[in-house]
């Protein structure tokens, strides 16, 4: 990736929730669609204020300025995204049948995976990224959009999705990097955590693997059931994290081969069915999406790529189904 480039397209791709045209009737709804749509909206503007919480963490990180500056300009576009998702929730809010909150999975969740930015290894803190903003990009946000089906919801998603793609762009980058020699020279002369700090990342880590599995199910994959029934939107997200987690380098890092090492167990004949519901808790994923996603040929394809190319291919999934 062009850090550059990058720095550039984000000046110049700003936009203001005011250049949408708000005054547009909404489609005719059941009060049973009407209600998941509100409610899908209102936790799509939890979901964007996290994504910001991460990505300000990000800046604080980053020591390229250039870098800081491209987090600090996601920090906007999630701060306009949520914007956007509370006027979207009103907009379709016609008949006010209840008063609708933040899933409180959402809201358990939150605090504590900002604390794991905070104190995790920046490459464990870059996988939760990168996963989430695969799952938002190419499967949920389009999804919602396709089950909403008007010209209020296209013209929002269609300038949300153009900063989501910038997004996961540098996701990437960020996931070649922390593959590098270069990090790891960069962790190499970094002090020893005390004894302290790794009690701390541990606590962190064991909250946040404590509340992934219900705010999964209720933020990811319960909405996915409905917006997109086939589950094919879900897979090919995660399909593309798999895939990056294949990578030399990647699949080298700690993290990376514990959560392999999960996958690996979960799918053997015999330690499957034993462990399988301890090993979802400790993923926090859904089953469906613990199985190879992959085939062959696509894995030997993405050894092949470039990180810049794999994001690129990743970004025309959303086009995908």
């Amino acid at each position: 990736m062009n850090v550059d480039r990058m720095l550039e397209m984000c000046h110049r791709d700003q936009w203001r929730m005011a250049d949408l045209e708000w005054n547009r009737e909404p489609r005719k709804f059941s009060r049973d669609d009407e209600i998941a749509i509100v409610q899908l909206f209102t936790d799509m503007a939890g979901i964007e204020r996290l994504a910001g919480a991460l990505f300000a963490q990000q800046e604080k990180r980053a020591t390229d300025p250039r870098l800081r500056e491209i987090f600090r300009s996601f920090v906007r576009d999630e701060a306009r995204h949520a914007a956007v998702a509370e006027r979207l929730a009103e907009h379709y809010d016609v008949h006010k049948y209840k008063t609708y909150t933040i899933n409180p999975d959402l809201a358990r969740f939150t605090p504590h995976f900002v604390n794991a930015i905070r104190f995790l290894s920046d490459d464990i803190a870059n996988v939760y990224i990168t996963v989430g903003e695969l799952v938002l990009d190419v499967a949920l946000l389009r999804s919602i959009n396709d089950y909403v089906n008007d010209d209020m919801s296209q013209a929002a998603m269609h300038l949300i999705n153009r900063d989501e793609s910038r997004h996961i762009a540098v996701d990437y980058h960020m996931t070649e990097y922390y593959a590098s020699p270069a990090y790891l020279e960069t962790l190499a002369s970094r002090p020893r955590p005390s004894l302290t700090q790794r009690l701390r990342a541990w606590w962190t880590f064991a909250n946040v693997i404590y509340h992934l599995r219900p705010f999964g199910k209720a933020v990811f994959f319960d909405p996915m059931d409905r917006v997109d029934p086939t589950g094919l939107r879900i897979k090919e997200a995660f399909k593309r994290m798999q895939l990056l987690g294949l990578k030399p380098g990647v699949a080298d890092r700690p993290f990376v081969k514990f959560m392999t090492t999960i996958h690996s167990l979960f799918n053997h004949p015999i330690a499957g069915p034993l462990f399988g519901r301890v090993l979802i808790r400790i993923a926090g994923l859904d089953p469906r999406i613990m199985v190879q996603l992959y085939t062959d040929a696509e894995c030997e394809r993405a050894q092949k790529m470039s990180f810049e190319e794999l994001a690129q291919d990743a970004l025309g999934a959303k086009f995908a189904h």
